[in-house]
């Protein structure tokens, strides 16, 4: 499973479209993902303190764009990216990502459950 964080607006948006075309595809060509190991930097960089989000578990077997994982920004982690927009269907699991008090994020106990599954 590779995440992406959206506004629950944004989503049932693109799932009354039938497709997901958030502004970084347009910009950048690609939608950024993550894995479950991963979505907590970009989350507490990038999203600190925004409430109204959820986490999209999405299934790369599913996904109809290629998804290429690489490192954009020599931060040594390659990052999943969706080239394409997503297909709300690829989306198997949505988890709510609300922050903490004090602005940053914690994964939600389904996906740490999940993480600890994966580094067993």
């Amino acid at each position: 499973m590779i995440l992406h964080i959206v506004s629950e607006t944004e989503w049932r948006t693109a799932v009354a479209a039938g497709c997901y075309e958030p502004p970084s595809l347009a910009d950048e060509g690609f939608i950024h993902c993550s894995t479950v190991a991963q979505v907590l930097g970009p989350a507490n960089d990038f999203y600190h303190a925004q409430s109204d989000l959820q986490l999209l578990g999405i299934d790369p077997k599913r996904v109809a764009a290629p998804i290429v994982y690489e490192d954009c920004y020599e931060s040594g982690q390659a990052f999943p990216h969706i080239y394409g927009p997503l297909n709300p269907d690829a989306v198997t699991a949505i988890f709510a990502f609300p922050p903490e008090p004090d602005g940053s994020f914690v994964l939600p106990q389904a996906l740490r459950d999940i993480d600890r599954e994966n580094t067993a």
